[in-house]
């Protein structure tokens, strides 16, 4: 069963991250379906912006660790591994590019787009979740939405756009704060960041957004996504796709080492990991 829903109001298109018994996490197969769906809505031009939204209070919390720490997908490893077995590496990088290709390529297109997409964040986006929000064009926050970097409590360097996204819209200074000393940040704080475009109240936050999006929809989709494409030009986003590849070879390089082994180890037995002995 897809953990990834397709739904349309009108004009305006609605892809919703539904894995609520995983935190809204992404494994091989929902990472592969969430770019089925971007695609879809990026490229019918019957809809004129799209809402990426999660279920049951959190909006998405990255990479699956548990797939991660399980293996992955076997079957489907093998056209991601280097021809010569006897340079495979045994850790983890692997089955974490499995997901990211996916991932990756889903936030290319959100940022190609000739259409909007609003990151309707409603609760935890931490992580892959961080950078799968900030990469769309408005981020609108409900009151009990959090934003977190995340990735350092396992030891990684960063992916999904996190990289790419937070020096700009946060400036160099922030960025580095959300990186090193990884605050979690509530709405109105990442409002005040520049990681948010608006904070709604809980009990309205679904109908806001969607009418916020009506709005949009209901605008001159060419011109604003000619002025889209031009703002991106202007703001470097044009170098996107280098750095998300860039992004992937470092955190899948290590993600085969042991800081991430003993950072996705004391994940799992809830303790603080040691990587000065890792």
């Amino acid at each position: 069963m897809s953990h990834i829903r397709i739904e349309h109001d009108g004009a305006v298109g609605v892809i919703t991250i539904d894995r609520k018994e995983r935190f809204n996490s992404l494994d091989v197969e929902t990472a592969r379906d969430l770019r089925k769906a971007g695609l879809q809505l990026a490229r019918d031009n019957a809809v004129r912006c799209v809402i990426l939204k999660g279920v049951n209070g959190i909006f998405c919390s990255g990479a699956d660790l548990k797939y991660i720490r399980n293996g992955g997908d076997q079957k489907d490893l093998t056209y991601l591994q280097p021809s010569n077995s006897a340079t495979q590496q045994p850790g983890f990088g692997s089955v974490f590019k499995q997901i990211l290709e996916y991932i990756h390529s889903t936030i290319s297109e959100i940022r190609r787009a000739s259409k909007p997409f609003i990151a309707a964040v409603d609760g935890v986006a931490a992580a892959g979740g961080l950078g799968l929000a900030i990469c769309c064009d408005l981020v609108i926050a409900s009151e009990r939405s959090t934003f977190e970097w995340a990735y350092s409590k396992t030891g990684l360097t960063g992916a999904e756009s996190s990289t790419f996204f937070l020096p700009r819209l946060v400036g160099l200074r922030r960025a580095l704060e959300l990186l090193l000393l990884n605050p979690r940040l509530g709405p109105h704080r990442a409002q005040e960041y520049g990681l948010v475009t608006r904070v709604l109240p809980n009990e309205s936050f679904d109908a806001e957004v969607l009418a916020m999006a009506r709005t949009i929809a209901d605008g001159p989709t060419e011109a604003l996504g000619i002025a889209k494409q031009l703002m991106n030009e202007a703001a470097g986003v044009d170098r996107l796709d280098f750095h998300l590849d860039r992004e992937l070879e470092h955190l899948a390089r290590i993600a085969d080492g042991a800081t991430f082994a003993e950072g996705l180890s004391a994940f799992f037995e809830k303790r603080q990991p040691d990587f000065h002995h890792a």
